[in-house]
């Protein structure tokens, strides 16, 4: 895919230092409450996905990589320290900080996953499904492929 079409979202961290665009479709936002994803951003996660041959890069100065576990790492930015990416060995996939993305987003929640993780301060308060792992029938909630996750 071209970088020279129209990108369907644009995003950044808090400085600018990362700035990244996608050229393709996003999953519908997961919150994940799973400790590594609390730990690396003080509360839950909100994320969004793309398929990584959709996403390009137009600042990278500040990009770092974490390997976060055996199976996955995290990009933050070196300069801010915004949390922006999750990347599994995998590579089917980028999961995205929805909140690094430039508004409107035009996304939706669909659920919560590794709820059996959440902490004790907080009570999950909406109606969306929760699962307390990462369970495939979260990533397909309204229509979305679970491929995309």
């Amino acid at each position: 895919m071209s970088t020279e079409q129209t990108a369907n979202a644009t995003g950044s961290c808090l400085c600018g230092a990362v700035q990244y665009q996608v050229n393709g479709p996003l999953r519908s936002v997961l919150y994940c409450h799973c400790e590594q994803c609390r730990k690396t951003s003080g509360h839950f996660v909100a994320a969004t996905a793309c398929d990584p041959t959709d996403f390009h890069l137009l600042a990278d100065d500040g990009l770092r990589w974490y390997r976060s576990s055996p199976a996955a790492e995290r990009g933050f930015c070196s300069s801010c320290g915004a949390s922006l990416f999750w990347r599994p060995d995998s590579a089917d996939r980028l999961c995205i900080m929805a909140g690094t993305l430039d508004r409107p987003t035009k996304l939706h929640a669909i659920g919560h996953i590794f709820v059996d993780m959440a902490s004790d301060y907080y009570r999950i308060g909406d109606d969306l499904p929760q699962y307390e792992q990462n369970d495939p029938r979260a990533w397909v909630e309204n229509g979305d492929s679970g491929n995309n996750h």
